[in-house]
């Protein structure tokens, strides 16, 4: 018989996790109200393991000063006219888009965009296994993250039986080769793993589940995936060995504790692509001459928007 003082401790750790991620969501709508508020200086830097939570002001301050050298890497890729690709891979609620949003927050959309595929229709599912993703890559001076990518058929359906074992294998003979040639041709490619622990994704899964502003990102694959995290995991392994090649390798990012995360793999994107700083020529706005101005009656007062605020 269950202990009912286990059972309360347990709901009481489940309430304590909701309302961190009830705490994240708002973090997340202000970290998109600072554009007008630099904060000045920086803490020191954060050591691992000396503090379970990451401070909120820390954590913003790094994220807008990382944010301001993406915008640099931005500048540079269109200057220099590179091909930038990174992959996010991960099992579900490891927190793959809270990262792309924040990489794409300060970015231009002309140059730095994401793509996030859906189920292959029935026409792709009789081309080319990666013609679908061929047709997003990136040109001279763009960038394109993948909320998914090729790894797809590696993963998800491999678990959920929809590719056959010769399919699977015919895409481990081909990804190397594939990947090879998007970095001869000039791509960077960079791949990212996140992980998460299987406590972590039950406890993700409840807060989609009771918190309405996520419950759109829970679906029948969620249920799925959480009765075969084992098969999962042996899906991750055989993709880390027979895809973990020089040109392209994988990296592990932790993602159990999400702000860190978030700072480490945009830190560690700023390595992979070398970029400086260009110097920005000074803009001065023309005056705009009295004579130019247009003569224009009032605006009706039904064409504006209430001000209920």
């Amino acid at each position: 018989m269950a202990d009912p003082k286990s059972e309360s401790k347990s709901d009481d750790d489940v309430l304590q996790r909701l309302r961190a991620e009830i705490a994240d969501s708002v973090d997340e709508e202000l970290e998109m109200e600072m554009d007008d508020r630099r904060l000045s200086g920086r803490d020191a830097s954060l050591q691992p393991g000396t503090d379970p939570d990451l401070d909120r002001r820390f954590y913003f301050k790094e994220l807008i000063r990382l944010q301001g050298e993406l915008v640099k890497l931005q500048d540079w890729v269109v200057h220099e006219r590179l091909k930038v690709v990174v992959l996010f891979e991960g099992r579900d609620a490891a927190g793959k888009g809270g990262v792309i949003k924040r990489i794409t927050q300060r970015l231009n959309p002309r140059v730095c965009r994401v793509a996030a595929l859906p189920a292959p229709s029935e026409r792709e599912q009789t081309q080319w296994y990666f013609q679908r993703y061929a047709t997003h890559l990136p040109a001279g001076g763009e960038i394109v993250l993948f909320d998914r990518s090729w790894y797809n058929r590696a993963g998800v359906e491999r678990v959920m039986g929809f590719c056959t074992d010769d399919e699977y294998e015919e895409f481990f003979r081909s990804v190397p080769e594939f990947e090879k040639m998007l970095v001869r041709s000039g791509t960077i490619l960079v791949k990212y793993w996140f992980s998460i622990t299987d406590e972590e994704q039950y406890m993700r899964f409840h807060a989609r589940i009771h918190d309405p502003l996520k419950q759109w990102k829970f679906s029948n694959m969620d249920l799925e995936s959480r009765g075969r995290w084992n098969a999962y995991t042996k899906a991750k392994e055989i993709m880390f060995a027979r895809t973990h090649i020089p040109e392209a390798p994988w990296w592990v990012v932790e993602a159990v504790d999400k702000k860190r995360g978030r700072l480490n793999c945009i830190h560690h994107l700023l390595t992979q692509v070398p970029y400086r700083d260009l110097e920005r020529p000074a803009v001065r706005l023309p005056r705009r001459s009295v004579r130019d101005r247009d003569k224009t009656g009032p605006i009706p007062k039904d064409l504006f928007v209430p001000s209920v605020y």
